[in-house]
Formats: C-alpha cells, structure tokens, sequence
C-alpha cells in the first residue's frame, strides 16, 4: 500500500538542476523509488525527495558507483510508516534507533548527513533544518532545495499538489 505524500526526482540536465514530480507509486517502498530513480539522468547524482503525509522525508541519491544515498528525517517515523523502516533498513548499520526515553518532540535523523554536501548545504546546515521541530516535512524539503539551488522549480511542483495541508495531530 502506497503512503500519502508527494516524491519529486532532482536531477542534472547539462550545467542545471531540474526537478519533476514522480508518480505516487514510488511511495509504495524504497525499491519503488529507487527504480524511478535509476530511471533519471545520472550526471551529478539524481536525488528522489520523498515527503510522507508531511510527518518525515526520505531523500536517496544515485551514487556515480550505483549505491544509494540514503537520508531519513526522523527516524522515529519507522515506528509508524513503512518507507520509513524501509529506509532505515536500507541504512543498516548506520540507523540509530531513538532512545525510548528521550523527549518525543525531538527529531533524530538517520543516514547519510553528507547528502547534499556538494551541492551546498553541508552537515551543519543540513541538521539546523532538521532539528527544527516546528517545520512541515514539505517545509524541510523546500528549506534543502533553496540550499542546493533547486527552489523555484520545486516550489512550482508543490504548488501544483494543491492539496492543504490539515490540522495537525492535537
């Protein structure tokens, strides 16, 4: 079963980043995503942004060598959603899993910080935007695309969702 949400592709068409919104279907699992991802040009490393009913995002990169990048806003997401524990999986070793009795208003990111490092937003940034609990996870991703350049075209995207955002969990 496909979870709600939205994934977009950033990919490199000769010197630009681009981006174009995929089919829901690759909110089905992480091999849905990343298959649609192979599936983009591989200059500079195609991205899939993977947002999931505003709770958490999922952001895997195609490596020049084929492997997978992978990075999970809020590990405690897996608790509860499928593409989550899919992507912690994916992690491995590298996952943490959150201390049962920390606060449950913090986020605890999984995976590869480095992500976006070469296209501008290095680990430090990167970990303000997601340390910040008051964000949406939309609001996240569009805070990472102004970093890595990619702003406008993915603005347009959420734009064409046009689907509000409801009251948050009481």
């Amino acid at each position: 079963m496909a979870e709600d949400g939205f994934a977009v592709a950033v990919y490199r068409e000769g010197d630009r980043w681009d981006c174009a919104l995929l089919p829901p279907a690759v909110l089905a699992g992480v091999d849905a995503c990343i298959a649609a991802l192979r599936q983009q040009p591989h200059e500079g490393g195609p991205l899939a942004l993977v947002d999931v009913a505003d709770e958490f995002f999922v952001a895997l990169r195609l490596a020049p060598s084929g492997a997978v990048r992978v990075l999970l806003s809020d590990v405690t997401a897996a608790e509860e959603w499928h593409l989550a524990r899919q992507a912690l999986d994916l992690i491995g070793d590298a996952g943490q899993e959150p201390d049962p009795a920390a606060d449950p208003e913090e986020v605890w990111p999984a995976g590869d910080l480095g992500i976006f490092r070469d296209l501008g937003l290095d680990e430090r940034e990167l970990g303000v935007i997601l340390d910040d609990v008051d964000l949406w996870a939309d609001e996240m991703l569009s805070a990472v695309a102004d970093r890595i350049g990619i702003g406008e075209p993915f603005a347009r995207l959420l734009d064409t969702l046009e689907e509000p955002r409801g009251l948050p969990p009481g």
